[in-house]
């Protein structure tokens, strides 16, 4: 559901008319919670009109800044150099995936791209959301416990029944894509799955991610799960700048404790990280509907590369291709720097 500031600011005030007379405590609390995520929501999407609109340097907040940086894209580079040349030598004609975009972080310079404004299916990238507002929202220590109606898919590694801290859930989401835990961690935070999908709705339209739209907390396959290589750029940058968030999709193994005691082994699903050099994160998707996918980010010599690539041939050729893309990368940003642009 993509609701307007409008009719959010309605839904909120007729729920806060509802609550003035339910009776039990528990039931107030409950709603409380739901309300504030929707409060949250409003918020983003009210805020996004303003974040940085005329600001001086001097007054603009971290916050603004960290929005501004996140969006940031140059497309001068092929003014300054040959680009076409060099992605001749780096094969880039052969790669199967249907769109990427390569930037490099601090000056956003556009390095290579693919159809990145096409809308696409996101898959499991939707989860980079989900984990995002978790920490922004989330208190790290509490219990949660998989319930039935948050089990969407019976091919999850967490069953009905097993309790986690919520930062330990976290961890197994990010790490094994988990379906079910990102179901269960939207229904902590938002107090219901919707109420949390409308939040994501609203932090994207605060993040200028114009062509995305959230359906749900985990990319299962929905027609109204879609965004952009540009978009997805947006948000991979932005929470990569949260060094929480940096720190999971930077892990390659955790063996996660239940609170009953035992432990589940999660291996991060993302291949690059350990076997490519600089690899610090972030995301693979996959289903049907999205193809493989993946967003990555390495670092080497200062020079701190994002790629988002989507809806590439098979499993492997995701990770071979985004490779080969992120060589071509760090080569045309040596060539630059040598040249001094």
């Amino acid at each position: 559901m993509n609701m307007t500031s409008i009719d959010l600011r309605t839904s909120i005030a007729a729920e806060l008319d509802q609550m003035s007379v339910e009776s039990t405590f528990a039931e107030k609390k409950k709603n409380m919670k739901t309300v504030r995520l929707r409060f949250i929501a409003f918020f983003l999407l009210t805020a996004a009109v303003v974040v940085g609109c005329g600001r001086s340097e001097e007054i603009r907040s971290a916050e603004e800044l960290r929005v501004e940086r996140a969006c940031r894209l140059d497309t001068t580079l092929r003014a300054t150099l040959n680009i076409d040349s060099l992605e001749r030598r780096a094969g880039l004609k052969t790669i199967t995936a249907e769109a990427w975009l390569l930037v490099e972080d601090s000056t956003g310079l556009i390095i290579s791209a693919k159809n990145a404004n096409k809308r696409m299916f996101m898959a499991s990238l939707t989860k980079m959301m989900t984990c995002l507002l978790t920490l922004e929202n989330g208190k790290m220590n509490d219990s949660i416990e998989i319930t039935e109606d948050v089990f969407v898919t019976k091919d999850s590694k967490v069953r009905p029944g097993d309790g986690y801290v919520l930062e330990n859930l976290l961890y197994e989401m990010m790490l094994q894509s988990d379906n079910v835990a990102a179901c269960a961690l939207a229904k902590h935070i938002g107090g219901s799955v919707d109420t949390f999908v409308d939040v994501m709705n609203g932090k994207a339209t605060y993040l200028g991610m114009d062509s995305t739209h959230f359906a749900n907390p985990n990319g299962m396959p929905n027609d109204s799960n879609y965004s952009t290589a540009r978009d997805l750029l947006i948000l991979s940058r932005y929470c990569m700048s949260d060094t929480a968030f940096s720190t999971i999709v930077g892990t390659s193994f955790m063996d996660i404790p239940l609170t009953d005691g035992r432990h589940l082994p999660c291996r991060n699903t993302n291949l690059l990280l350990g076997k490519y050099e600089g690899c610090i994160g972030v995301k693979t998707g996959y289903t049907v509907q999205a193809g493989d996918c993946l967003v990555s980010a390495a670092e080497r010599n200062g020079v701190r590369l994002f790629l988002v690539l989507l809806k590439s041939k098979n499993h492997s050729s995701r990770f071979t291709e985004s490779k080969r893309l992120l060589n071509h990368g760090f080569r045309v940003m040596k060539s630059r720097n040598k040249q001094g642009v």
